[in-house]
């Protein structure tokens, strides 16, 4: 095994005179299946095409571009694992210092809007050779969407960046029926048929019996149409009844194919067993690696999408609700390869993804219907037709314990406590709690009050008390200390101050001192970003509230954290415009003191640590949403 070719030295060691497909990315270059890089790579070579990985061209001139010669058949592009605006700024639209997908985590290897800038560069350098564009960054913008760095409602990426196809979501069947295609000499012009992908075209030539959305005109001088809009690109996401998409951008028009298929079980086994390296590229050894390498390099992904579907969250747009997974003899195959690398030390740090506990559809229905339009499995509450089962997944976790050389085995991806909670069967949450937890589990109630869950997408905050009592019996019965870190979100469309000081209460009354909180991060493409400009609801065009100013955001965040001394005149002043002054004093259910008073205990906590009660929290525990 080897990676794939980085230079021209590579190419002639391996006797390539010209490349079928060179790929850029805005990463570094790291050959493991947590990367999508990687896996399109890795696929495209399992079908016969050479490829060659550009990581982090200077986009400032045509050298880096250039070096490992044109390709036969396209060029591939993507931003990498992130969007680059998100990897660039924080929610303050401040620059971040460090970028984990970078070699030593050094800032500044990629451009903002990376698919545009490399997609362009490519367009100018070799206008004959087509260009394929696809990741995250490329399928969450693909329509006409609102852009919280600029402000602004922006055209759908293709407009901007001119490349030929935008591959949307997970593009393991769209690549390799486009690369087939290219390599018969079909011309990418005519490649128009292809479920997962968008193009661009002259509007006489739109096809017929599309569901059209309002153009991008419109969006821009319409919020609900811009609402509206939202809706019908996730209506239409299904991969049963999903219909072609279109949008009428300027003088062209936007046209989404239906989504592609889901990947079976063979299919994904097979992209799981590819000759991944399972590490980043030598070159970077001398700046101390990858770290984004440190999360996943001894982790398993075992399924793909999620019916939780939450508002803010990007994978119902781009990998959709659909639950895909693994066999149990491909995990296993994966478990033993890391207990074979010279680094591994006896821990598999996740077996996950999306959400971990999803191996199967939420119900039956969704395998020849689809998955229900406009309704959410389990928010506000459970639907009727869940099927909640945990056998094969525990059955999975029973195995990979028996491993040779497996110490232990963690669940780090997240738990969606609100499907565990209604498992009849208490054989998985006991098994969780006595082998699976590393000290902590995370859990994403996200808020307590109904108001903003609703708009959130997220079951109500009694899904949540079901659960805490039930880990914490356990694990008492367990003789275990082990404790929830729950992420908590601020300032999501319709969280009022009153709403921001109820979540305070309940942080309090439950003994909860958040060392992280998320202040809400209005993403391309999701529908929580939809409410956040618009400032209506997608799915019923009621008005929703939002906090945009700088101020009242800090104050909402300020909240989350009430017991730090340093946030006391901003509690006071978050209760003051909440007409909660009864909550500013020395009472029992107060959150602050008064402006005048002395705190006489000036007792600092560990600089990494803080507990309180059944909660424990870190200073490096991070949402990865």
């Amino acid at each position: 095994m080897a990676f794939l070719p980085i230079s021209k030295k590579d190419m002639d060691e391996r006797g390539i005179s010209q490349l079928d497909f060179v790929y850029i990315t805005g990463d570094a270059y790291v050959d493991h299946p947590s990367f999508g890089v990687a896996i399109i790579s890795r696929l495209l070579e399992y079908h016969g095409y050479s490829v060659g990985i550009i990581s982090q061209p200077d986009w400032k001139n045509a050298r880096d571009f250039e070096k490992l010669g044109t390709p036969r058949l396209a060029y591939l592009v993507t931003a990498g694992n992130i969007d680059s605006m998100v990897a660039h700024y924080t929610v303050a639209k401040r620059l971040r210092t460090e970028d984990a997908y970078t070699a030593g985590g050094k800032f500044g290897k990629r451009p903002d809007r990376a698919v545009t800038v490399y997609c362009k560069k490519l367009k100018e350098l070799h206008p004959e050779i087509p260009v394929l564009t696809g990741g995250l960054e490329a399928s969450l913008r693909r329509f006409a969407h609102y852009d919280y760095w600029n402000d602004s409602v922006m055209p759908s990426v293709l407009v901007d960046c001119k490349a030929d196809i935008l591959m949307f979501g997970m593009g393991e069947h769209s690549i390799v029926e486009i690369a087939d295609r290219l390599n018969n000499g079909e011309d990418v012009k005519s490649i128009t048929d292809v479920r997962g992908t968008c193009y661009l075209t002259e509007p006489v030539n739109t096809p017929i019996g599309a569901v059209e959305c309002p153009s991008l005109a419109q969006v821009r001088e319409n919020k609900k149409l811009y609402a509206k809009a939202t809706r019908i690109q996730y209506d239409q996401q299904d991969e049963i009844y999903g219909r072609t998409v279109i949008q009428r951008q300027g003088d062209m028009m936007l046209v989404q194919n239906p989504p592609a298929t889901s990947l079976t079980t063979e299919e994904l086994d097979l992209v799981y067993s590819l000759p991944y390296m399972r590490d980043y590229h030598p070159i970077y050894e001398k700046d101390g690696g990858v770290p984004g390498i440190e999360e996943v390099k001894f982790s398993i992904t075992h399924n793909r999408g999620c019916f939780g579907f939450c508002n803010f969250c990007s994978i119902a747009l781009h990998q959709g609700r659909r639950i895909q997974t693994r066999s149990k003899e491909s995990v296993l195959l994966e478990a033993k390869k890391l207990t074979e690398m010279p680094d591994f030390k006896g821990y598999i740090h996740d077996v996950g993804g999306p959400t971990a506990n999803f191996r199967a559809p939420s119900c039956e229905k969704q395998l020849t219907s689809g998955l229900c339009k406009g309704k959410k499995c389990l928010a506000p509450t459970p639907c009727k037709n869940l099927d909640v089962n945990h056998t094969e997944y525990l059955d999975i976790l029973r195995e990979l314990r028996k491993v040779p050389k497996v110490k232990k085995v963690f669940i780090r991806s997240g738990i969606r406590y609100d499907y565990l909670i209604e498992d009849r069967d208490e054989s998985f949450i006991r098994e969780l709690i006595e082998h699976h937890v590393s000290g902590q589990l995370k859990v994403a109630p996200e808020h307590c009050s109904a108001v903003v869950l609703d708009k959130m997408g997220k079951p109500h905050i009694e899904a949540y008390k079901r659960f805490q009592k039930k880990f914490y019996e356990i694990t008492k019965q367990k003789g275990k200390e082990q404790y929830l870190v729950p992420y908590l979100m601020s300032s999501h469309p319709g969280s009022t101050m009153k709403d921001a000081v109820e979540l305070a209460m309940f942080l309090k009354e439950n003994n909860i001192r958040p060392e992280q909180v998320q202040d809400y991060y209005p993403t391309p493409g999701t529908i929580s970003t939809a409410m956040f400009y618009s400032e209506l609801d997608p799915y019923t065009l009621e008005p929703v509230y939002v906090a945009k100013d700088k101020e009242e955001k800090a104050l909402q965040r300020a909240l989350l954290q009430y017991y730090k001394p340093q946030n006391k005149q901003k509690i006071i002043d978050a209760l003051k415009k909440a007409g909660r002054t009864d909550l500013i004093g020395k009472g029992k259910n107060c959150l602050v003191e008064g402006e005048n008073s002395v705190k006489k205990n000036n007792f600092t906590p560990h600089k990494n640590t803080v507990k309180k009660g059944k909660d424990r929290w870190h200073k490096d525990s991070k949402s990865k949403r």
